[in-house]
């Protein structure tokens, strides 16, 4: 299964730092819903667009 990934971000960011939320906020903002899945294969945040219920 594919899905588009509009952002991604290192899982080791510092404590405090969320780069993928606050993209994910901004994609939100700006009309396109999206939210953060974590990829445990490669150790990052994706953002991604929200699915449709």
């Amino acid at each position: 299964m594919s899905r588009e990934i509009l952002a991604h971000f290192p899982a080791g960011n510092p404590r405090g730092s969320r780069p993928a939320e606050e993209r994910a906020a901004e994609f939100t903002a700006a009309g396109n819903p999206a939210t953060v899945v974590m990829d445990l294969d490669s150790d990052r945040f994706l953002v991604v667009p929200e699915r449709a219920s």
